[in-house]
């Protein structure tokens, strides 16, 4: 495991990321008024704080530490970590902020294909919380399966402000404001560090919330020869069309081509990200753009289970695009299509769809059609498969302790990782995490799930101490995995103190 690139700036404690205003704004936040990111309400209880940045050369070796920023300590040992880290130009027309990138990289992968970028939204929580992106278990388990790269951007905002402000967060979300050049020049920088000259040209998925959602529908404007797929969760181009300052970038015949899914809590009624997302739907349709439009029943701005919609949609889109050739996307397979009626409930395949298809919410296939209909239903997506089974469980003793059992896990990449058992001597002693969530956005997940859809800093560890095993009693111990459903795994193959 390697990492690459120094830190800099303000640390904010991951227990800010959950505070108790945020608490409470996720309560209420269908009620607010007009305003284009709820994210920028959360931390009201948070003060603006201003950031040092140190200008630093990319690509010094650097030790994990454990903050709010990071880098941090995986929870598992398998990919690799590359770190880069830009400071704020004072140059007009480039970034304004500083910049983290970070990137995973599956184990055995032998030539990139795809770049997956999660984009964190407006706010200093959200900046924050995105840090955590590129060690996300479950979205590594989309990457690794289909040779992609996951990139995690983090932009050092300096304030809550949604606006060009010193400091504010449409200094990034505005690619056109620097962000998209500084991107284009990290991917060169990761294909030299890594080995792997192909990631400065391989396409992108884009995932956005609030104003990432922002970013990544102009990134598919600016580059729609780039772009695989795009799901804006609450966030688009068209909601800030009432801000001068912020100039409608030009849609253009391959933007259409794009496969995209805009996402949005219903508890966002009457506010900019439910109105830019149905603007975008409706238009990109009426062009005959292969774009779906996903209301969440259960959320207002926070992500609540979208991944679930989000990375099968993804999948989709990564098996129908990619070809042989690393810079060549394959066009989209209409003839896989399903549609609905938007606010409806029920798919069927394009052929046997009676109503207006230039207004008809576009599937890519059979599949996600079928994960679409229960999401819009019921905001999540129900799975009882069995997920893979722990291994490499080893035992060692802790004198001062007690047993320390430790273990690997692949993750199920329908349904995410839960958690643990574990088992001494065929009997439960403990489930992993052993604290529930503060704050619950979603299904819990092992690594947490926070508002951003992203997990949450200090990232758990695949271990836990027996303080009550017997002294000189060779127990014997296995571990059971959890998908994020509840659905248990078989039990891993035994292991005792060697």
């Amino acid at each position: 495991m390697v990492y690459q690139g120094p830190l800099q700036g303000e640390r904010l404690r991951s227990a800010e990321l959950e505070s108790p205003a945020r608490r409470l704004f996720v309560k209420g936040a269908a009620g607010l008024g007009a305003t284009f990111a709820s994210s920028s309400f959360l931390s009201a209880a948070v003060p603006a704080q201003a950031q040092s940045h140190q200008q630093a050369r990319p690509g010094n070796e650097i030790r994990p530490v454990q903050d709010g920023w990071g880098p941090f300590t995986p929870s598992s040992g398998a990919g690799r970590y590359l770190q880069i880290v830009y400071p704020p130009s004072t140059t007009t027309g480039e970034l304004q902020l500083g910049v983290t990138y970070t990137l995973w990289i599956p184990d055995g992968i032998q030539t990139v294909r795809a770049v997956i970028v999660h984009q964190h939204g407006a706010s200093i929580p959200a900046a924050q919380a995105g840090a955590t992106a590129a060690y996300d278990l479950h979205w590594q388990a989309l990457a690794k399966k289909w040779d992609c790269v996951l990139l995690g951007p983090s932009y050092r905002v300096l304030n809550d402000a949604i606006d060009l402000t010193p400091g504010g967060a449409e200094l990034w979300f505005d690619p056109r404001q620097g962000s998209d050049r500084v991107f284009l020049r990290a991917l060169d920088e990761f294909a030299a560090k890594s080995g792997h000259a192909e990631i400065a040209s391989v396409p992108w998925c884009l995932w956005g919330h609030s104003g990432g959602g922002i970013w990544a529908n102009v990134m598919s404007m600016l580059h729609p020869d780039r772009v695989l797929a795009a799901f804006l969760r609450s966030g688009t181009a068209a909601m800030f069309r009432s801000r001068n300052e912020f100039i409608q970038p030009t849609v253009t015949p391959a933007t259409y081509e794009i496969p995209t899914m805009v996402n949005f809590g219903v508890g966002e009624r009457g506010n900019r990200p439910w109105d830019g997302s149905i603007a975008t739907f409706e238009e990109y349709r009426a062009q005959g753009a292969p774009i779906g439009l996903a209301p969440d029943p259960r959320t207002a701005h926070y992500c609540g289970d979208s991944r679930y919609l989000a990375i099968p949609f993804f999948e989709a889109c990564l098996q129908m695009r990619l070809s042989e050739w690393t810079k060549i996307l394959k066009p989209v397979d209409l003839s896989s299509a399903w549609l609905a009626i938007p606010f409806g409930g029920t798919a069927v395949s394009a052929a046997e769809f009676k109503d207006d298809p230039k207004k008809a919410v576009w599937l890519p296939n059979a599949h996600v059609a079928k994960i679409w209909m229960e999401y819009v239903k019921s905001g999540t997506v129900a799975d009882t498969s069995t997920p893979p089974a722990p291994v490499n469980v080893r035992v060692g003793a802790d004198a001062n302790h007690g047993n320390e059992i430790k273990w690997d896990a692949e993750v199920d990449i329908v349904s995410g990782l839960g958690g643990f058992i574990v088992l001494r001597d065929g009997h439960g002693i403990a489930r992993i995490p052993t604290q529930p969530p503060e704050s619950v956005y979603g299904r819990p997940l092992f690594q947490g799930l926070s508002f951003h859809d992203t997990p949450i800093a200090p990232l758990p560890q695949m271990v836990h101490v027996d303080t009550s095993a017997k002294a000189g009693v060779k127990h014997v111990y296995t571990v059971i995995a959890l998908s994020s459903a509840g659905v248990p795994s078989e039990p891993s193959s035994a292991a005792t103190i060697a």
